[in-house]
């Protein structure tokens, strides 16, 4: 005897070895053994064998009307082989039974399941509703057959276009775009991203990058909700006596910080460390905090700039030229011979800004020999470069005075090997990018005393405010770094802890808050100690232990790093389209890992075949290969050693580390489309037991 079962949802048939009340024994025809209760045993027969069995059932099952056996079946539950009997005659064979029972088991849109071969019939609405979604899946998957189609032969469909970016990043995998991509590249054996470029779908390697930041990082886009700058009352700010000026570059339109000099030729000089006042307007959890709160850094890049803040909210509170501006100002009592700092105070107040200088139009003029020897001059030096030579000269004394104080705590010299990069774009005039602008690359020697002057001004500022915070008991946001061996990273946290990479006690961003939220933060922290002195910590917006400073910690950790990597990415972009258009193919370079290289004269680093044995610091002529764009790939092949090989190279073994993250090589880029996921249906099937 032969018996036909339920399995799990699963219909099996097998020969019947012994027979209990509750269960049988029952071997397949692959010689497995099982167990099957009563329960779950639907038909029992003589012949012909189970496989003939279940072929000929299911062959017959295909005849059965579906409307037909809906229209015979009772309104109450029922079981098939009733159903079987009502359908073809009321001595239907066990075969014909067996029939019925496949094909209402397959039809859930008609029968509902409600129980081992029991079933119950849906209603006539249900049934409609079930019809129509079964049809839009096959209209849905003949448009995914197209779509496919079409990737495959190199055309884009535009509905694929259009959902590019989610396709590859942040998709819905049950999206019949989606589905397309993934099935045109199995049926193609194309990566997705290739075959995305081969079809067309990315029209720019610019946008594509562009589009992919904004969509990870800006899904809503970059504009502004239209807000009013609060007002200051400078009517209650004292006017200072200083007269400052800010040195940045030409592009710099949130103009933080400034810097003044007092006192001259009398023994002690005051210098006055001046960063604008928003926080004097701006208060945690306002309009504008809100989103300072979730943008948290201006994003930068070659030729553009996302601003954390409204431009025209920046441009009340920036320090601009020929205003009195409201600031937050730190004054450092100095002896003048000895550069000795005597004390320090902090003030609220408005400050004159006498002058923006433009270190790009200035550093080729105030040069070490400019500062240092009072008889060195320049013809037809721009104003008001000759009244401020005095104060620059100082500053200039006083930095490298600083900068050397701090490499003694660090225990070894800052050095700055390599240049800083300026990037221009011919014509953008700060005009979002298309990606086919002409790009122009300087060069700028780090440490230029220009930069020297404001970086060891800055540095100043942050560690004494840093320090002072945690004298009077209020919490900030500092930055870290417990020692410089190799690993140890720079962190962010609200205890003031040393930081070894710049050789100070304690270090709190404080003196950019148009252009960084944590030193908005740190400025409203720094101002109630202003106002509060020691019973500061009772007033300031953010209390010690507060919960809601280390949620700003987190979030301003993955923003900033997200927009470094890519302002990062899109420096590479266009060193990578200034080969191109300078047509350069053959390079400089220096050795600086295995098979890893950094241009001499650009901001590149790829990798080489040929490098391997070659020492570090070893410089070689590279053949450059190809160009990737989207992946901003590129590779080379050692065709040359230009420098001697010697047997002991001291100065390469003295080379720091001290830029590791400019080693980083662009690699592959991760998407989101899986082409080894199993398929899955168009859209969710129609439910298994509708409602009746």
């Amino acid at each position: 005897m032969f018996l036909l079962f339920d399995e799990a949802g699963k219909f099996m048939a097998g020969r019947v070895l012994s027979e209990a009340e509750s269960s049988a024994q029952v071997e397949l025809d692959s010689g497995k053994r099982v167990k099957v209760k009563a329960a779950n045993m639907l038909i029992k027969f003589e012949k012909p064998s189970p496989a003939e069995f279940m072929a000929a059932a299911q062959a017959a099952s295909q005849d059965i009307e579906l409307e037909m056996a809906w229209e015979f079946a009772p309104d109450e539950e029922f079981g098939f082989a009733d159903l079987a009997r009502d359908y073809f005659s009321e001595n239907a064979p066990l075969s014909e039974q067996a029939a019925m029972l496949f094909r209402l088991f397959e039809s859930p849109h008609y029968f509902r399941r409600a129980g081992k071969g029991r079933f119950r019939k849906a209603s006539a609405d249900v049934i409609a509703q079930a019809l129509a979604a079964i049809e839009k899946k096959k209209v849905l998957a003949l448009q995914i057959t197209q779509w496919a189609t079409e990737l495959g032969a190199g055309q884009c469909p535009e509905p694929v276009r259009e959902q590019l970016y989610k396709i590859l990043f942040k998709p819905d995998k049950n999206a019949p775009e989606y589905k397309a991509v993934v099935e045109a590249a199995r049926a193609t054996h194309t990566a997705p991203l290739e075959l995305l470029q081969k079809s067309g779908a990315i029209a720019s390697p610019y946008l594509f990058h562009w589009k992919r930041f904004l969509l990870e990082n800006f899904p809503k886009g970059t504009g502004f909700p239209t807000l009013a700058a609060p007002a200051i009352d400078e009517s209650a700010l004292p006017l200072s006596s200083a007269q400052a000026f800010s040195i940045d570059d030409s592009q710099t339109t949130e103009i933080d910080d400034a810097l003044s000099v007092q006192g001259l030729g009398s023994g002690t000089i005051t210098l006055g460390i001046h960063i604008a006042a928003p926080g004097l307007a701006i208060q945690s959890g306002d309009a504008v905090d809100q989103i300072g709160r979730t943008r948290l850094s201006t994003v930068y890049m070659p030729g553009y700039k996302v601003t954390m803040l409204p431009d025209a909210l920046v441009q009340t509170y920036t320090l601009q030229a020929g205003r009195d501006c409201p600031a937050l100002s730190l004054y450092v009592t100095l002896d003048e011979a000895t550069l000795e700092i005597k004390g320090h105070e902090s003030r609220i107040e408005r400050v004159s800004i006498a002058h923006n200088l433009r270190h790009d139009q200035l550093d080729a003029i105030v040069t070490e020999p400019w500062l240092l020897d009072p008889t060195f001059n320049h013809e037809n030096e721009p104003q008001p470069l000759p009244a401020l030579r005095e104060q620059l000269s100082f500053l200039y004394r006083l930095a490298k005075d600083l900068k050397a104080k701090r490499e003694v705590v660090r225990g070894k010299p800052e050095t700055f090997n390599r240049p800083d990069y300026n990037f221009r774009l011919v014509g953008n005039d700060g005009n979002e990018p298309q990606g086919s602008e002409t790009v122009q690359i300087s060069t700028r020697q780090r440490g230029a005393p220009l930069d020297l002057i404001v970086a060891e001004a800055m540095i100043l500022a942050n560690s004494t405010w840093g320090s002072w915070m945690a004298e009077l008991g209020v919490p900030g946001i500092y930055r870290s770094q417990a020692s410089l061996a190799p690993g140890v990273k720079v962190r962010m946290g609200t205890k003031a802890l040393p930081h070894a990479g710049i050789g100070v006690k304690s270090y709190a961003w404080s003196s950019s808050p148009l252009r960084r939220y944590v030193d908005l933060v740190n400025q409203w922290q720094i101002i109630a100690c202003v106002q509060h002195g020691k019973t500061a910590a009772l007033a300031a917006p953010f209390k010690p232990k507060d919960a809601s400073l280390f949620s700003i910690i987190s979030s301003f950790d993955e923003a900033y790093s997200a927009y470094n990597g890519y302002q990062g990415a899109m420096e590479r972009f266009w060193t990578l389209k200034y080969l191109q258009q300078n047509g350069i193919t053959e390079l400089e370079a220096s050795v600086f890992k295995d098979n890893m290289v950094r241009a001499d004269t650009l901001p590149l680093v790829l990798p080489v075949m040929g490098g391997q044995n070659l020492p570090r610091g070893a410089r070689v002529r590279v053949k450059l290969g190809e160009i990737d764009l989207i992946t901003l790939d590129i590779s080379g092949t050692v065709i040359e050693r230009l420098d001697t090989p010697v047997a002991e190279q001291g100065a390469v073994d003295s080379a720091e580390d001290d830029d590791a993250e400019d080693d980083e090589v662009s690699g592959p880029i991760a998407i989101a489309v899986d082409v080894s996921e199993p398929a899955e249906p168009v859209e969710a099937a129609p439910n298994d037991n509708p409602a009746p």
